[in-house]
């Protein structure tokens, strides 16, 4: 929007070529993100607290942690695709198809994330949108998009899995790329959802994973970069570097009202957005498994929900004293900022680890 109109004027004014430079954009990504959640965030949390927005909380975690809890808005994941979709566009070349897709995947969970909350708000309990109804609705959504990007994506790599470390080692879906992809998203999206159970403990975590696959969409989508590193060039990629650093931004702004003690909550709406969207810019840069390794905070969270389960079905006990995990070290009796900070430690170290796949190859 503003970057096409500005790059229009540069014959006559050439100083702004350099809003030509993708590195610039990409800053101004995420400043103008954490300015639009700055000056939205009070006035809307005020909104939500005086019209009782708040989501039921978990009856059966520590008592402490109820009362704590209890009272707290939710729906913040509006301000945080606020900032998001304000800064992406304005900033990101809206001839991209990439963007697009990647517009409406944030979009369209985040409206489906929107249903379930205001479910939950309205009856009281923690159920909200059917199981059955919101796996649907985050099937046809990701579905949507693969079938976008394979109607008008220009290259034939959307079809393959690499594989960090083993350079030569790819491995050609043919048409089980959808299958897969439909499950890198909803997968990732819900497990996001399972670790926004503590003040700010998802927020830093998506920033990571944000700020990575800002990196990884321009070293991707630059052939100097890409090649020097022996990753697949892909082109016009370098673009979702621009609404990766608007997710930085937006969720670095949300950490001054989502950090302990939270004034906010970013519920389903930003939850399910925030990981669909990260999961669909790592299949469009084809850096799937570095998805897992850099979100394995996310992994994590999710495996021990599954572990708790199955264990339970077949035996009748649990492995851990509650599910998602940073819920049993609360039961343990650790503090909930000793539980963020290790978790946000945790993040940071599998961050550098995947970030270092880029070169050990």
């Amino acid at each position: 929007m503003l970057f096409s109109f500005l790059t229009s004027l540069i014959e006559q004014y050439s100083f702004l070529n350099v809003f030509k430079y993708l590195t610039f954009r990409t800053g101004l990504s995420v400043i103008t993100s954490l300015i639009v959640v700055f000056i939205i965030g009070g006035p809307l949390i005020k909104i939500f607290s005086a019209k009782m927005i708040s989501g039921p909380i978990r009856q059966d975690g520590p008592i402490d942690h109820i009362i704590k809890k209890s009272g707290t808005p939710t729906m913040g994941g509006v301000i945080i695709i606020i900032g998001i979709l304000t800064s992406t566009l304005l900033w990101a070349d809206l001839n991209n198809i990439y963007v697009w897709t990647l517009v409406l995947v944030s979009l369209g969970l985040g409206l489906l994330g929107f249903i379930d909350d205001l479910l939950k708000i309205k009856f009281k309990n923690s159920r909200g949108l059917n199981s059955k109804l919101k796996f649907l609705g985050q099937f046809i959504i990701a579905l949507i998009a693969m079938l976008i990007l394979i109607k008008y994506s220009d290259h034939n790599y959307l079809y393959n899995l690499y594989f960090p470390f083993f350079k030569n080692l790819i491995w050609q879906m043919g048409l089980f790329f959808i299958p897969f992809a439909l499950f890198v998203i909803i997968g990732s999206s819900n497990a996001v959802n399972l670790t926004d159970g503590l003040d700010g403990l998802a927020t830093v975590p998506v920033m990571l994973v944000a700020l990575s696959f800002t990196l990884i969409s321009y070293i991707v989508g630059n052939t100097i970069f890409s090649d020097y590193l022996q990753l697949q060039y892909i082109p016009d990629v370098g673009e979702l570097s621009i609404f990766c650093g608007s997710i930085v931004g937006s969720c670095l702004g949300f950490l001054w009202y989502n950090a302990p003690p939270a004034k906010i909550f970013m519920g389903d709406t930003g939850s399910l957005s925030l990981g669909g969207s990260l999961a669909a810019v790592a299949i469009i840069v084809k850096h799937e498994i570095v998805l897992a390794i850099i979100g394995g905070l996310f992994v994590l969270e999710t495996v021990s929900v599954i572990i708790q389960v199955i264990s339970f079905k077949l035996t009748g006990k649990r492995i851990f004293k509650m599910a998602p995990i940073h819920h049993h070290f609360e039961q343990k009796g650790w503090a909930e900022s000793t539980i963020v900070i290790r978790f946000w430690i945790i993040a940071i170290i599998l961050a550098l680890v995947g970030l270092a796949t880029l070169k050990l190859r």
